[in-house]
Parts: C-alpha cells; structure tokens; sequence
C-alpha cells in the first residue's frame, strides 16, 4: 500500500488519536472555542471508528459509554460544530461523519470510500483546486460547498479479491 494512503488511514492508532484530540483542544483554544465533553467524546469516537459513522451509530456508542440515554440532537450539535470548525467531514452519499485530516485548509477534500469494507481516505489535492476553480471561472460561477466522494475498492479489499481461495 502507498506509504502516503497508509499515512492516511493510520488515524486508528491510539497515539494518532490521542494527537488528534490535542490537536482538535489547541485549534478551539486558538479559535476562543469551547470543546464540550460531548463534543469531545463525539470526536474521539471518530478517531477511533475504522469508517465512517452516522449520528445514530455515534449516539448510540455515546450511550453505552456513558450508560444512560441522550437525545439526537446532542450529537447532532456536536458534529454541527465539529464540522463547521472542520475537524470533522460529512460524507454525503453515507449520511456519515469522518473525523477530518485537514482541520485548518480550505482545499477541497477528496474522499475514497471503499464499497467492500466501508474505508475511507481523505485527502487534498491542490491542482484539483486549480482546475475546479478555473473551470468554474469559464461558466461565471462561484464554488461554494465541494463535496468529492469517489466509491470503488481500497488495496486491501483488491488483494483480498485476487487471493485464490484456499482450499
């Protein structure tokens, strides 16, 4: 696997999660934000899942681990503020969350999502902005929201798929 994917995909790693949960503390600090313990626990989830979560999946996790029921809208708050201070991206075609691997950068992200296994990588990429924006000059058109989601296999599920079978 690409040494820079796999870079990528390492946020599982309990180290990786702890820096991510420092790193996610110091920008609220720099920003005068607050990091509530929901929204704490709500990130902290993230870092940890190996995909992509939903709000319920996300509620329900938070439940058990506190043992007593929340309501909806208390993970939703979360992830609203998770994403507005991009720590967190929304994977549209999941209606799923991912915790965010470029919190302070305005490059569009662009997401590969495994259909096998449900993986995701983030990444950006610079000279897709470039292209995006001229492209939208030529048509007189301002980009506002982009979403980029790419579906197919990761290198895993595709050496898994070309493994003969054992017999």
């Amino acid at each position: 696997m690409d040494a820079m994917l796999q870079d990528k995909l390492s946020c599982r790693r309990p180290q990786a999660v702890t820096a991510g949960l420092r790193a996610a503390e110091t920008l609220c600090r720099q920003r005068r934000l607050q990091m509530t313990k929901n929204r704490w626990m709500v990130l902290e989830s993230l870092l940890e899942a190996d995909q992509p979560m939903r709000a319920y999946e996300l509620l329900r996790q938070l439940e058990m681990r506190l043992g007593r029921r929340l309501s909806p809208p208390t993970v939703y708050r979360a992830l609203d503020f998770l994403v507005e201070q991009g720590l967190v991206s929304r994977i549209a075609t999941k209606s799923a969350f991912v915790p965010s691997t470029h919190a302070d950068s305005d490059l569009p992200r662009v997401f590969f999502i495994c259909d096998s296994c449900g993986l995701s990588a983030e990444l950006e990429n610079a000279k897709l902005e470039a292209l995006l924006e001229r492209d939208a000059a030529s048509l007189g058109f301002h980009i506002g929201r982009r979403v980029i989601e790419l579906q197919g296999t990761c290198a895993s599920c595709l050496e898994l798929e070309t493994k003969p079978a054992a017999s």
